[in-house]
């Protein structure tokens, strides 16, 4: 998806989601250096700014502050991927069960707009947005668990997994083959817990499976180029 120039919000929040989004679709590589000064020019916002969006996103783990180095995007190890999908195994599959025991007709009409905004997205050939919206589902399903010192954990573990998943995955057609989303939302319509807790544990281990967890070297880009329309 092409990067649009901020005409009218000029806020840190936006600018940190307009990164994020860079960062997601790959445009924004692991380890690539994030200059003020140049990330200030691009889209129109003071160095203020740029360092509130930054400390925004160092927050969610998506970028790294080195001291006297200045911000990078994070570059997660393979066993800091493995980590966070370990975490995300021990609190997800749970989360999943409790959700089961208190999802509304409301809470089922979300769940279905967030599979079909993912859906448009992988026809449209945003991959980046498509990772998003799919951890989104798993935010969501934490929310409606009613859990929310979990949500929170589980919602930084996402953020730091789509990042993991647009490094290392190595089969991108898997989020398009997989109906795990479709089965869960099933199994919480019906209020099936123990259901919704083992597709949860064979979701997350499928995504896990698609990833090559070895070291990665990233091709060198400029910052505009990867920010400019």
């Amino acid at each position: 998806m092409a990067e649009q120039p901020m005409a009218e919000d000029r806020s840190s929040g936006s600018v940190a989601a307009r990164l994020a989004q860079a960062i997601h679709d790959h445009r924004l590589t692991p380890g690539m250096k994030l200059n003020e000064d140049e990330v200030g020019v691009i889209y129109g916002v003071s160095r203020t700014v740029v360092r509130a969006a930054l400390q925004e996103l160092a927050h969610n783990r998506l970028v790294e502050l080195r001291r006297n180095r200045g911000a990078f995007v994070a570059q997660p190890t393979v066993k800091e991927a493995r980590e966070v999908f370990e975490a995300r195994a021990l609190l997800e599959p749970r989360t999943a069960r409790s959700a089961a025991e208190r999802t509304t007709p409301a809470d089922i009409a979300l769940l279905q707009a967030h599979i079909d905004a993912e859906h448009a997205a992988l026809h449209a050939g945003e991959t980046g947005r498509a990772l998003q919206l799919s951890g989104q589902f798993h935010v969501e399903i934490a929310r409606i668990a009613d859990q929310q010192t979990i949500a929170d954990i589980v919602a930084q573990l996402i953020a730091r997994s789509s990042l993991i998943i647009a490094l290392y995955w190595q089969r991108r057609a898997a989020l398009c083959e997989s109906h795990a989303h479709h089965a869960l939302l099933k199994a919480l319509e019906d209020h099936d817990g123990a259901l919704a807790e083992d597709l949860m544990k064979s979701h997350l281990l499928d995504i896990l499976t698609s990833l090559d967890l070895r070291d990665q070297a990233s091709s060198p880009r400029s910052l505009e180029e990867a920010l400019r329309p």
